[in-house]
């Protein structure tokens, strides 16, 4: 690799993420700086009923000031957990659903021009209710909708689904089911 990290400091640690200042030198001796955000990584859902239905859920994003219509989904926040393991529990504490089946469909990158955190996004199937078990103040008002797959796809296409995660995932769901 052309760069070498030279120098990598925290400047600020937040309540789920830190951001570093890191000195990168490159192969003609430049060096420069970036600032990095470290951030634990996350999974999210995608509850597929046996009649073609998808679970999303409605909630608050305090980033955006409003709310987003998307997966069932958290952070890698248990220490040691499996991601599969943290997929179902999400989906149960968002949800109130419990699969039979979890696939992985992909991991991927948010925003590495600045953000190492990863998503891994997985299908649920076989699903069944269960009692949810909702977490903090955003997870206590978080509505639940269940709509056919087509109808999610085409709220994307309106602009209505704007989450990437949810976007991704309903998108590999849909190519999964016409293979």
């Amino acid at each position: 690799m052309p760069f070498t990290r030279v120098a990598d400091a925290e400047v600020h640690r937040g309540f789920r993420f830190s951001v570093h200042r890191v000195r990168y030198r490159g192969a003609d001796g430049t060096e420069f700086d970036r600032d990095v955000v470290h951030h634990p990584g996350a999974v999210a859902v995608v509850p597929l009923h046996d009649d073609g239905t998808v679970t999303l859920v409605r909630q608050f994003r305090a980033a955006l000031d409003g709310e987003l219509l998307e997966l069932p989904a958290g952070l890698r926040d248990v220490e040691g957990e499996p991601d599969e393991r943290t997929a179902e529990r999400e989906l149960i504490e968002e949800a109130g659903l419990a699969a039979d089946r979890l696939d992985l469909l992909v991991v991927f990158h948010n925003s590495p021009g600045y953000c190492d955190e990863t998503v891994g996004v997985y299908l649920a199937t076989g699903l069944r209710e269960v009692d949810h078990d909702r977490q903090g103040a955003e997870e206590a008002l978080m509505t639940i909708e269940r709509m056919p797959l087509d109808r999610a796809l085409a709220m994307v296409d309106e602009g209505q689904i704007t989450d990437a995660k949810t976007i991704i995932g309903l998108h590999l769901t849909a190519r999964r089911l016409a293979s």
